[in-house]
């Protein structure tokens, strides 16, 4: 497959060093990783599932709902190509260290905020410090040959389902309420869970970036998405994810005031669902895509991700009862599950070795954006009528249908 802009060699003409190329070593550091984003992500498990009902509590409107998600995602947008390149330069390691604690302030700060207002403004300062997933995905990438990545993506992605349902299991074990303050010992919770994975960070997970690659100069944003747009495959796979996430997101921020509004539903219940969907999506990233993508290509397999998103989008309003509903979201899930680790691969194998993490960081500031734009939108469809925002992110997935086989065709013709 074509690579895009300048060799990667480094400014003497010598090639950096092949990362972290002893296989025990890479196995152990990713085992580590792994666990390190579990426990992360219990913590965000626990948090996702209370935001609508934690705004309630301080009196706040549906679009007030919507831009307390969007707000983090605004951070986000900025944060992860930030964070991304700056990892590139200086190493994953402590990029990943500092942008855990600053989540580890972020939970607590939202603890004690006064109101609303603040509420955003904490969930925009924090989306910021967070946007570490581009990095976590090079660093995958770094320890994970070409032809394995889409499996080690889905192992990744796999850790991410499985803290999805830790976290909202324990949700239904506290059983938040009871107003406001009733809402902050989950929030410490999570604090407590991303400064463990920051520890976990500085203790267990060794750098996978060898200092000569370090040394290479990195494009500027402007110039890397410039890059990025010019390139057969980069160029689609953005598209996707600004359009897929775009989608998901508003059906993800709007679900808790659906499901209350349509079966009466309270913070346990959307916690279960969010459960399901967790395991849905540990499932199919850890046991199936890497397995559909070796054999079908990782085009073919997106394209099926975006096809069941689509349908299960479009059907999810007319669902009579809670047990069906659940089953429409886990389908949702699953489809997103064969998402995540394809575009992740496509990305990684398109782009050179020492511009991973900045080209990831790009792909994961699209996720930001569309995660902006579609909770934004969905609050609004969400007050027009129910099934707004389920049937605008169903029709979102036809052009990024269309754009996922182009890049099945692509890809095909490169091999």
């Amino acid at each position: 497959m074509r690579r895009f802009g300048r060799s990667s060699s480094g400014a003497n003409g010598r090639k950096p060093r092949r990362l972290m190329s002893e296989p025990a070593h890479s196995n152990r550091a990713l085992a580590v990783l792994l666990l390190v984003v579990f426990i992360n992500l219990v913590g965000f498990g626990v948090v996702i599932p209370l935001l609508p009902f934690y705004a309630k509590s301080m009196n706040a409107a549906a679009w007030q709902v919507t831009t307390m998600f969007a707000a983090y995602s605004l951070g986000q947008f900025f944060g992860e190509p930030f964070w991304g390149r700056l990892s590139d330069r200086i190493g994953r390691r402590p990029v990943l260290i500092v942008t855990i604690i600053a989540n580890t302030l972020a939970y607590l700060a939202l603890a004690f905020a006064p109101n609303i207002w603040i509420a955003m403004a904490v969930r925009l300062v924090g989306g910021f410090g967070s946007g570490n997933i581009s990095t976590i995905q090079g660093y995958m990438a770094d320890v994970t040959p070409p032809e394995k990545r889409a499996g080690r993506m889905g192992l990744l992605g796999a850790a991410f389902g499985a803290g999805f349902v830790i976290g909202p299991a324990l949700v239904m074990a506290i059983r938040p309420g009871g107003g406001h303050l009733g809402y902050q010992l989950p929030l410490f919770l999570a604090a407590g869970m991303a400064a463990t994975a920051a520890l976990g960070v500085f203790l267990f997970v060794t750098e996978s970036r060898a200092p000569a690659a370090r040394d290479l100069v990195q494009p500027r944003r402007r110039e890397a998405l410039a890059a990025a747009a010019a390139h057969p495959v980069l160029s689609r796979v953005l598209l996707v994810t600004l359009i897929s996430t775009g989608a998901f997101a508003g059906m993800e921020a709007i679900f808790g005031l659906y499901a209350d509004k349509r079966f009466g539903w309270g913070p346990g219940q959307v916690a279960g669902c969010f459960a399901i969907i967790g395991i849905i999506a540990s499932l199919g990233q850890g046991l199936l895509t890497g397995r559909l993508a070796r054999r079908f290509g990782e085009g073919r397999v997106l394209t099926a991700g975006l096809s069941i998103i689509g349908l299960t989008l479009l059907i999810t309003p007319f669902i009579p009862s809670p047990p069906v509903a659940v089953v429409a979201v886990a389908c949702t899930a699953f489809g997103q599950s064969l998402v995540f680790p394809c575009v992740a691969a496509l990305i990684s194998r398109a782009s050179p070795p020492d511009r991973q993490g900045q080209m990831l960081g790009l792909n994961m500031a699209a996720g930001s954006l569309a995660r902006i734009g579609g909770p934004l939108l969905a609050g609004p469809l969400f007050g027009i009528v129910i099934g707004g925002p389920y049937w605008f992110g169903s029709a979102l997935m036809v052009p990024a249908i269309f754009f996922a086989l182009s890049i099945a065709r692509g890809t095909k013709a490169a091999a």
